[in-house]
């Protein structure tokens, strides 16, 4: 099975190929660019140039796997759309998968852990992982505080190690080999929808009711 694997909800944006057979996940081609200003610009060339180094078409791609946050609303759009319309334009399957769900497929420890990224405003996204890296908590948004675990993995550990009390693990961002592992249990099963994980309440608000305006 050929999956497409698309990210775009930390200030990486990250596209790649990887096949699967069975549980065995093998990458054929990643790009990863770090710049949080640009994931609209870059996601698509990266899918492009992702798919010209492992030497496939688009065409050959079985599904196509997207991380949906929890994530900034600007970023993480910019990758959910581009994996919906592929998926559209190619007539297979988008399969979402929690981003922190993506780093801790990646993590390499054999104790329970966290993933922490960083959601911006002074404080960051978290989730609690066991030692088999099954999620047992979250994701959540709050503050930057010691979270019950001594180590944890993603860009918000290493930002803001001090007051989580924790050691910092690699990877700081999803990967192409972590999000299609996350997601492989889903495969057989019809997708659930591209829904994004905000876990924030929107800033925009509905205006309140207009005065009346009399002469």
């Amino acid at each position: 099975m050929l999956v497409l694997a698309i990210d775009t909800s930390t200030p990486a944006v990250t596209a790649g190929l990887a096949t699967l057979a069975g549980a065995d996940v093998s990458v054929l081609a990643e790009r990863v660019t770090v710049n949080p200003r640009a994931h609209g610009e870059l996601i698509t060339p990266h899918v492009l140039d992702a798919v010209h180094e492992a030497g496939v078409t688009l065409r050959q791609v079985d599904a196509i796997v997207c991380g949906v946050g929890p994530g900034p609303f600007t970023g993480l759009r910019a990758g959910m759309a581009t994996a919906a319309a592929l998926a559209q334009g190619l007539g297979i399957n988008a399969y979402p998968v929690c981003s922190l769900d993506g780093i801790a497929a990646a993590t390499d420890t054999d104790e329970p852990f966290l993933v922490v990224t960083d959601a911006r405003r002074r404080e960051v996204y978290w989730a609690a992982y066991d030692a088999t890296g099954t999620r047992a908590d979250g994701p959540h948004v709050g503050s930057p505080e010691p979270l019950g675990l001594p180590v944890a993995a993603g860009d918000g550990a290493r930002l803001y190690a001090e007051k989580l009390g924790v050691d910092v693990l690699e990877p700081y961002y999803p990967t192409v080999g972590g999000l299609v592992t996350a997601a492989r249990g889903a495969f057989t099963a019809d997708p659930a929808p591209l829904t994004p994980l905000y876990l924030r309440r929107p800033d925009a608000v509905e205006p309140a009711v207009r005065k009346r305006v009399t002469a």
